[in-house]
C-alpha cells in the first residue's frame, strides 16, 4: 500500500494549525480562551485572505468557521449548563446526598459503591460539575465524621462521574459534539442511548475497579489546606498613657503598622466609634482587631500597648489567658464553574464585606499557600481552587444554605428551596423530549433552561455565571478546525496516513488503535478539540476500509471521554484534586490503569457489538 500523496497548500496550512492549537492548548499559562480566539483569527484571516475552492466551485472562506457559534450542539451545551446550575441553586439532588450521608452510617463500603453508582447515574444525564459539586461535601463530611481519608473516595467518585457522562449523548459536551459533527457529516444521528450498552460492560468493569482497586493506590492524603494557616484570635489592644498612638489619627496609626485592621473602638463602656481615618485615640482607648497570634504581638509591640483577650473582663493575654476565638468555624470553599468568585479576586467581589469572613489561605494552581488574612485578595481565583476561612458559625451556615458557594465541612447541609422540585421536573421533561425522539435536544435544552428562568430555579445572572467562556471557545474553534480539516482534505489525508500506518492489521486492532490516540490525547489537551478534530477523521477511515463510520466514531467518543490520567484533562479532577489534597501523580496512578482498562474493554465491545 501506498503512502498518501501530499495534501495541497491550503490542507497543510490547516494541519499545522491544528498541531499549533493543539500544543497552544496546553500551555497553563496562556488562557484556554485567549488560544482559542487566536486560532480562530488566524483560521478566518487565512481562508479570508487565501479562499479555497471547493469540488463544487463556491469558496470556503471566514464567514464559514463562525458557525460554531449557532451549532445545534454548541446550544444545547450552553442551556444544560443553565439547567446544571439550576439544579445546583434549588437543590434539587438533595434528597439523593440526604440518603446517601444517612445509609453511609450504615455499611460505610456499601455506601461508597452506592455514591459511585449514583454519581455514575446521575452524570448520564446532568453535566458531571454539578454532580461533584452535590457529592463533594457529603463525601467529605462522612470521611471526617468516620476519621477517615477522604482521599479514599473523592477521586473515584470524580472518575466515576466520567464514565457515568459517556453513555448518553448528552452525558457529556464531548458527547454532544461528537454525535452532531458525524452527522453533519451524512452518518445516521444517534439516539440519547444508541451507545448506553457498551458503556454498561465497559463502565461496570470501571466502577468494580474504582470501589476495590483504586482506594488501595490512593496514599493517606489528608487536604493540604488542613493546618497551613493560623486561626484569627480576637483581642483588643489598649492605648497607654504614654504610647505614641496617643493623640494620634487612626489612619497615622494604620501607616506605622501595616497590616492592622480595627474592626471598631471601644471608648468607654457604652461608647463604640466606628473606625475612620480621621478619628484621634485616646489613652484608654480599647482597639478591637482580630488577626493570627504573631500579628498581635507584634502590633502590641509596635503600639507599645496592651493586648488583651477579646472576652469580657479585659484579662490581659498571657500562659495562662490565652488569646481565644469563640463562636468562630473553619471552612473550605472550593470554586466551582459558574461560581460568583470565579475568574474575580476576592477583593473585587468584596468578599470580606459580603460574607463577614475572613480568607486565611488558599489552595491555587496545585498548591497550597498560606497567605494571610489579607495577601489574598488580589489572588484570581480559578475553577477548582479551595479558600481557607474562618468566621462566625452562624455565616458559614448562612453561606452554605445559600448554595451561592461550595462549602466543605464536617456537616451535611444542602441547600433545598421550594423550587427543588420544579427544576427536578424540567430536567426530567427534557431527557424525555429528547430521549423519545420528540424534540432535538437542543431544542429540549433551550424551553428547559426558559422554563428554569421563568419559573425562579434561577436568575439571569446565575445563568450568565453558569455558562463557560472556556467551553464556548474551544467548542467553537473545535468546530472551525473540524470544518477546514473535512473540506480541504486534510481529514482524508490524516486518515490515509492511518491507514498506512496500521495496514496490514485487523479492523479490531486499528480501530483499537484509533481509540487509544484519542484516549492519550484527550489528557493533553481538551477533549473536546479531540473529539472535534477526530471525529472526521474516524469517518474518513471508516469510508476508505468499506466499513460502517459508526464503531469508529464511537472509539473517538470514547477515548476522548477516558480524562482520567491527569488533573488538567477534565475540569471535575481540578475539583477533586484540591479538595482532596492529590498530587498529579496521584491521577497518574490510579487513572492510567483505569485508562487501560476501558480501553481494552472497548476494544473488545465495539468489534463484537458491530460485527468488524
Amino acid at each position: 500500500m501506498n503512502a498518501p500523496l501530499a495534501p495541497e497548500p491550503h490542507a497543510i496550512f490547516v494541519l499545522l494549525l491544528t498541531v499549533g492549537a493543539l500544543i497552544l492548548f496546553t500551555r497553563e499559562r496562556i488562557p484556554l480562551e485567549s488560544s482559542s480566539l487566536l486560532v480562530l483569527s488566524v483560521l478566518a484571516a487565512m481562508f479570508e485572505l487565501f479562499p479555497f475552492i471547493m469540488e463544487d466551485s463556491s469558496q470556503l472562506r471566514a464567514a464559514t468557521f463562525f458557525s460554531g457559534f449557532g451549532h445545534e450542539a454548541l446550544v444545547a451545551v450552553c442551556a444544560l449548563m443553565i439547567m446544571g446550575q439550576g439544579l445546583v441553586r434549588t437543590g434539587a439532588l438533595e434528597p439523593v446526598g440526604r440518603s446517601m450521608s444517612y445509609l453511609w452510617g450504615v455499611n460505610p463500603k456499601l455506601s461508597f459503591l452506592a455514591a459511585l453508582l449514583v454519581a455514575a447515574t446521575l452524570s448520564a444525564f446532568v453535566n458531571n460539575t454539578p454532580i461533584v459539586v452535590l457529592l463533594l461535601p457529603i463525601l467529605t463530611g462522612v470521611s471526617l465524621r468516620t476519621n477517615t481519608p477522604a482521599s479514599g473516595v473523592l477521586m473515584p467518585m470524580g472518575l466515576a462521574t466520567i464514565i457515568g457522562g459517556m453513555s448518553t449523548t448528552i452525558g457529556t459536551s464531548t458527547n454532544l459534539l461528537v454525535v452532531s459533527v458525524a452527522a453533519d457529516m451524512g452518518m445516521r444521528r444517534l439516539g440519547m442511548f444508541d451507545f448506553a450498552l457498551p458503556v454498561l460492560m465497559a463502565g461496570g468493569i470501571g466502577i468494580l475497579y474504582l470501589w476495590f482497586i483504586a482506594p488501595m493506590l490512593l496514599p493517606r492524603r489528608e487536604s493540604l489546606l488542613e493546618d497551613s494557616s493560623p486561626r484569627l484570635f480576637d483581642a483588643q489592644l489598649i492605648i497607654p498613657e504614654d504610647g505614641f498612638a496617643h493623640g494620634e489619627t487612626l489612619l497615622t496609626v494604620c501607616e506605622k503598622v501595616p497590616g492592622l485592621r480595627v474592626r471598631h473602638i471601644q471608648r468607654s463602656k457604652n461608647t463604640r466609634l466606628v473606625p475612620l481615618p480621621d478619628v484621634r485615640l485616646r489613652t484608654g482607648d480599647r482597639l478591637m482587631v482580630r488577626d493570627t497570634p504573631q500579628n498581635l504581638k507584634e502590633y502590641e509591640q509596635v503600639l507599645e500597648a496592651t493586648l488583651y483577650t477579646g472576652q469580657e473582663g479585659s484579662i490581659p493575654v498571657d500562659e495562662e489567658h490565652p488569646l481565644t476565638a469563640e463562636d468562630q468555624q473553619l471552612a473550605e470553599i472550593v470554586i466551582t464553574r459558574g461560581s460568583t468568585l470565579e475568574n474575580t479576586t476576592l477583593r473585587t467581589a468584596r468578599f470580606a464585606d459580603r460574607f463577614q469572613l475572613a480568607t486565611l489561605a488558599l489552595h491555587h494552581a496545585g498548591e497550597a499557600r498560606d497567605m494571610g488574612p489579607s495577601g489574598v485578595g488580589d489572588v484570581v481565583l480559578q475553577t477548582g481552587d479551595v479558600m481557607l476561612v474562618q468566621g462566625p458559625r452562624e455565616q458559614i451556615a448562612a453561606l452554605k444554605r445559600s448554595g451561592e458557594l461550595l462549602v466543605l465541612d464536617a456537616t451535611t447541609d444542602l441547600p433545598f428551596t421550594r423550587k427543588a422540585p420544579i427544576a427536578l421536573a424540567t430536567m426530567a421533561g427534557t431527557v424525555t423530549l429528547a430521549a423519545l425522539g420528540i424534540l432535538p435536544i437542543a431544542v429540549s435544552a433551550l424551553g428547559g433552561a426558559l422554563l428554569m428562568i421563568k419559573n425562579g430555579c434561577l436568575g439571569w445572572k446565575d445563568a450568565t455565571r453558569a455558562l463557560s467562556t472556556q467551553v464556548i471557545l474551544i467548542v467553537v474553534v473545535s468546530l472551525a478546525l473540524g470544518i477546514a480539516l473535512l473540506k480541504t482534505g486534510a481529514a482524508d489525508f490524516l486518515a490515509g496516513w492511518f491507514i498506512f500506518l496500521v495496514h496490514g492489521n485487523s479492523h479490531t486492532v486499528i480501530l483499537s488503535a484509533l481509540m487509544l490516540v484519542m484516549a492519550v490525547l484527550t489528557n493533553v489537551v481538551s477533549n473536546n478539540a479531540a473529539a472535534v478534530i477526530g471525529t472526521p477523521i474516524a469517518i474518513g477511515i471508516a469510508d476508505r476500509l468499506g466499513l460502517q463510520a459508526e464503531p469508529f466514531v464511537l472509539a473517538v467518543l470514547f477515548g476522548a471521554n477516558m480524562s482520567f490520567a491527569t488533573p488538567v484533562a477534565y475540569t471535575t479532577n481540578l475539583l477533586v484534586m484540591n479538595a482532596g489534597g492529590y498530587t498529579f501523580g496521584d491521577f497518574v496512578r490510579v487513572g492510567l490503569p483505569l485508562t487501560i482498562i476501558l480501553w481494552l474493554a472497548f476494544s473488545w465491545l465495539l468489534p463484537t457489538l458491530y460485527h468488524l
